[in-house]
């Protein structure tokens, strides 16, 4: 499996971060931001940041004395094609069982009554 594909599953795999990701869809946040709602310290975000970051994920910047985090959305290409891929292949699993179960269909049952 590709590295990079790794990096990002393990990432998404905690709850934590794959909230983080889904809050930054919404815009760029500082660390303090993200930590707010969580029962964890500033460091403890900061880590769950680093490994978003090293997984591609994000991006962080400094400004001042806030540090920010910004989605990456070119990552989710990947993500998507990878999930694409298979969701193709069950697909067509699924239209040939269709096919199957449709030359199973008993003839029209009308054909078979007897007439009272």
């Amino acid at each position: 499996m590709d590295d990079s594909l790794s990096r990002v599953f393990a990432a998404l795999a905690d709850p934590i971060r794959r909230d983080i990701v889904a809050r930054l869809s919404a815009d760029d946040a500082t660390v303090t931001e993200l930590a707010a709602p969580y029962d964890v310290s500033l460091q403890a975000v900061s880590k769950h940041l680093a490994v978003l970051e090293t997984a591609g994920l994000i991006s962080r910047r400094k400004d001042g004395q806030q540090r920010w985090a910004h989605l990456e959305v070119d990552v989710f290409d990947l993500l998507t094609g990878w999930i694409d891929r298979y969701r193709r292949r069950a697909e067509l699993r699924y239209q040939r069982l269709d096919a199957v179960l449709a030359d199973m269909t008993p003839p029209d049952a009308t054909d078979h009554r007897s007439d009272p």
